[in-house]
């Protein structure tokens, strides 16, 4: 009934490993656009909100909205 020997610095340390790759990973999907994509979804998303406000009939003004409760 021998058990194998666990050096238990070397286990910390892969597990905090593991954490911290773990983190990285959802930084990399949440943060691992660049800046030619961002300013890219910028600009298509700026160019759809042109197209749509020009097939307004009326132009709200500032500040007021047409959708209150």
């Amino acid at each position: 009934m021998a058990g194998d020997v666990v050096n238990l610095r070397q286990f910390r340390k892969q597990k905090t490993r593991s954490r911290d790759e773990k983190a990285a990973e959802q930084n990399r999907i949440t943060f691992g656009r660049t800046k030619v994509e961002k300013t890219l979804t910028k600009a298509l998303n700026e160019t759809s909100e042109r197209r749509l406000d020009q097939g307004r009939l009326e132009t709200p003004a500032k500040g007021d909205r047409q959708d209150k409760d």
